[in-house]
């Protein structure tokens, strides 16, 4: 289409959504996604929950790590408001505490994520990685997601909104290794592969590379746990919710990862059970270094016997 959006734009657009604005020393507040619908996508308020901690962290110290627990679902359309609490800052470490909220029409002011944030002072120590990277193709050797999903939507006979939410251009190029969730109803190992980047360059603002990759780890991870039991949220089978979420960030070789270069990631669900899907994922680089580690856990349910949360 001639006003599909450039890749150029749709980054724009991304880095602006997770650039939150201070209104307080300690307050901040989250653009909502432009045309979104329904649930605010998970990855997008920990990226702007973390982008807010950073804000606040001075003498060169950067996130090594965070957890975040989801309470409510957020909805697309009113701004997230962002309240940081500064718990520790010591000489090498330092610590935030993140309240994520939305005002609702009553006026009530509900949260919706709390996150902690961990940052350090860069320094040299022992170093060891005993993860090698999965043995997959290359990006440049598998069709892109768009084309997946397009393909699936034709097949399948999916129109209206439900079409036009799953071929949204997207900001985050992905590229799956295999058959996800919602490609196929067989039944498979709990593991999946995807490379992922955003779709133009970035700024060389390290921040703003581990809020992207932040936002990002919400991809795919959750619809590890559906691959063994061939269900798929697409097809109308089951309901799911990111219920906490945890990333490591490394930085191998003194260089953090950037989100504009292709990274893979790893995807496994060990566990499944009582409504409950354990999920883990290790990202790396084209070099096969490992630079983040995340987990999550979220609630699956067939949609038959879904209740209230």
């Amino acid at each position: 289409m001639s006003d599909a959006p450039s890749p150029e734009q749709l980054v724009a657009g991304l880095v602006k959504l997770l650039t939150v604005e201070q209104d307080e020393p300690m307050r901040f507040t989250g653009r909502p996604q432009k045309g979104g619908i329904g649930r605010v996508f998970g990855g997008q308020v920990i990226a702007q929950a973390l982008q807010a901690a950073q804000a606040t962290v001075g003498d060169g110290k950067q996130a090594h790590s965070l957890h975040a627990y989801f309470l409510r679902g957020g909805k697309e359309g009113p701004p997230i408001h962002y309240e940081v609490a500064a718990d520790f800052d010591g000489r090498s470490f330092a610590n935030r505490r993140v309240v994520a909220s939305q005002v609702e029409e009553d006026g009530t002011s509900r949260p919706i994520l709390n996150l902690t944030a961990s940052f350090q002072l860069p320094e040299a120590g022992l170093e060891h990685d005993d993860y090698v990277m999965p043995d997959v193709p290359l990006p440049e050797e598998l069709r892109s997601d768009m084309e997946l999903r397009r393909e699936h939507a034709d097949q399948a006979g999916i129109t209206g909104t439900a079409r036009e939410i799953m071929l949204r251009p997207r900001p985050i190029e992905m590229r799956t290794t295999d058959k996800l969730h919602w490609m196929n109803s067989e039944p498979k190992p709990p593991r999946a592969h995807s490379w992922f980047k955003a779709a133009a360059p970035l700024p060389d603002d390290p921040a703003l590379h581990r809020a992207i990759i932040a936002y990002a780890s919400d991809f795919t991870l959750l619809g590890t746990s559906a691959l063994p039991h061939g269900l798929s949220w697409m097809r109308g089978e089951l309901l799911g919710a990111s219920l906490d979420h945890a990333i490591w960030f490394h930085s191998p070789g003194d260089r953090p990862a950037r989100a504009d270069e292709w990274l893979l990631y790893a995807t496994d669900a060990p566990w499944s059970g009582g409504g409950r899907g354990f999920n883990r994922g290790r990202i790396f680089n084209r070099a096969g270094e490992l630079v983040a580690s995340v987990a999550q856990e979220g609630m699956i349910r067939k949609r038959a016997q879904a209740a209230q949360r």
